[in-house]
């Protein structure tokens, strides 16, 4: 198909097909972009629409009572996770990028393995195997002869052991932008500081670690968004953040209004990390100056340097993956899930068909969103893919209320308007269904499949779309003829990014899913809440596994994105 367009249109076709562009087409496309907009922005504005309802007390009693709890601890988490998340993933991508040591090519792409892995999976798996009856503890105690009392153990159940696990479940997503960041350096710029008497730590501290400050602030955000997001590993630690409080407030007290002013309160604090990451570029901006690129100048390490490289290398993979991938997979051995069968297929048949759904309907709504934005790049436009995008810093809770706020709201007028003109009840008409379920999604990973998309249609040329024109074909054939057979490559990852990241979506799926309906997440979250954690295993195990392909498919992306590579 493209190798025909660029060779141009038959003779004698082109004044019979050419159809010039109308603005009216671009404007069709602007209107879906806003339509976009205005669906994925409901859920925020029902939640911030009960922002100063009335509660009947209960957001009262939650200021006097548990609220400064769960600012301090959401505050502590966040800390301590974003200052872990840095250094572990600035230092390992400076490692793996500009030295060479024994084993540096199997850890650019096992460092990002603990992607694969949720945090609350890490969780159980550290819970059982750090807890007092666990088998760590219990080797102890055996080549020791100590008791109970006779020795101090940090006890993973604490903020210190959320802060321990989030940290080598998010690290990943700084030493994915930094790589790529320290990547795509000039290679002259490095060496100019050669010339000029910087050392290796001083080339590192004084010119790399500055150019790649946005996308290393970039990452770290988008840690402390998981951070804040995350629900399975608190509320099994027994750490009260936001998170567990929403879901306690929604579902414990029986108050929506409540948890939709939680929700909004915790809106805040990640539009407030997004400002600040936003603040932190300033008006800097870093363009290469040529089109010359060379390879990386990698200094080769001696025997004890290189030694000390791997072990920092190997040391979060170790940690964020192997043990606990090791500790599932031997619960899940000597005793797994007891529905292993027939009843299990079916959480997995659920997960695979919500993650199915969700990726096509993610993927679809994405490429439309770039096409517009590319037909009609106005302010307008702009905005409202501004706009389609803010839910991927939503926490998942918080899209769940405002999803069934609004959906609930719906639900009722339409039986009040039933009920006074047919003299029926409609009932529950989409509360609670899985279409709800699927607006949640789209709602919560839009921006992942639209990054992918966009990135990939800015690889398309405007002679294409032209010679299209040429050939008759108008925006909708130009997309569906031409533009998708050459993203194909791109969608597909999209997809597959968004089916995992559905995969692994925990408080989404918990408040929103539909009555008995089971996906192997919420499988290993009731039996880990249940403390049968080896009987999770399975579940957990399950869940990880299907999380690996994404992660070489990134692995491969990083390693390809600097020209010329």
């Amino acid at each position: 198909m493209t190798d025909a367009i660029l060779s141009g249109p038959p003779a004698g076709l082109v004044h019979a097909r050419r159809r010039p562009q109308s603005r009216s087409g671009t404007g069709t496309w602007a209107g879906i972009a806003m339509l976009v907009a205005a669906i994925v922005s409901v859920p925020l504005l029902a939640v911030f629409a009960n922002l100063f309802a009335s509660s009947d007390g209960v957001w009262a009693h939650l200021v006097e009572t548990v609220l400064p709890r769960y600012v301090a601890n959401s505050l502590w988490l966040a800390a301590g996770v974003g200052c872990g998340t840095l250094v572990i993933g600035t230092a390992t991508a400076w490692l793996v990028t500009m030295y060479r040591f024994p084993g540096r090519r199997v850890f650019e792409w096992a460092l990002l393995l603990p992607l694969a892995a949720p945090g609350y999976v890490m969780a159980y798996a550290y819970a059982d195997f750090l807890q007092f009856v666990g088998p760590l503890q219990t080797a102890l105690r055996d080549g020791t002869g100590w008791s109970r009392g006779d020795y101090w153990f940090p006890e993973i159940r604490s903020l210190g052991g959320a802060i321990f696990v989030l940290t080598l479940a998010a690290y990943p997503y700084v030493y994915l932008l930094a790589r790529a960041a320290f990547l795509g350096q000039s290679v002259c710029v490095l060496e100019v500081s050669r010339t000029l008497g910087c050392g290796q730590w001083q080339m590192f501290r004084r010119v790399a670690l500055p150019l790649a400050r946005p996308a290393i602030v970039a990452g770290v955000a988008l840690a402390l968004m998981e951070t804040l997001a995350e629900f399975g590993t608190v509320q099994h630690f027994g750490i009260d953040t936001f998170t567990t409080g929403i879901y306690r407030t929604w579902f414990a007290l029986g108050t929506p209004v409540a948890a939709a002013q939680l929700s909004a309160l915790l809106v805040a604090f990640v539009a407030l990390l997004v400002v600040v990451e936003r603040w932190s570029r300033g008006q800097a901006r870093f363009h290469h100056t040529t089109s010359r690129w060379r390879s990386l100048p990698e200094r080769r390490l001696g025997t004890a340097g290189g030694l000390l490289a791997a072990t920092a290398c190997a040391l979060p993979i170790l940690l964020g993956f192997a043990v606990p991938g090791g500790v599932l997979l031997h619960m899940a051995i000597e005793g797994g899930d007891p529905l292993l069968g027939r009843q299990f297929l079916g959480f997995a048949r659920n997960s695979l068909l919500l993650g199915g759904m969700a990726a096509l309907l993610v993927v679809a709504v994405a490429v439309l969103l770039a096409y517009a934005a590319r037909l009609a790049p106005g302010r307008l436009v702009r905005t409202a893919v501004g706009v389609a995008t803010l839910g991927y810093a939503m926490p998942g809770a918080v899209v769940a209320v405002g999803v069934l706020i609004a959906f609930g709201a719906f639900d009722t007028a339409v039986d009040a308007w039933a009920r006074r003109t047919l003299g029926v009840s409609t009932g529950l008409l989409f509360s609670g269904t899985a279409g709800a379920l699927l607006i949640a999604y789209l709602v919560r990973f839009l921006a992942v499949a639209f990054n992918a998309a966009e990135a990939s249609l800015a690889k398309v040329t405007p002679h294409i779309d032209q010679a299209a024109r040429v050939l008759g074909q108008g925006p909708r054939g130009t997309l569906w003829r031409v533009h998708l057979p050459m993203l194909r490559g791109g969608l597909l990852t999209a997809a597959l990014l968004v089916f995992v990241d559905v995969m692994k979506e925990l408080p989404a799926t918990l408040i929103v899913r539909p009555f008995d309906f089971d996906t192997l997440a919420i499988r290993a979250y009731r039996l880990a809440s249940d403390e049968r954690l080896a009987e999770s295993s399975t579940a957990s195990l399950a869940i990880v596994l299907a999380g690996i392909l994404p992660v070489m498919l990134l692995s491969r992306a990083i390693g390809r994105a600097r020209p010329g590579a």
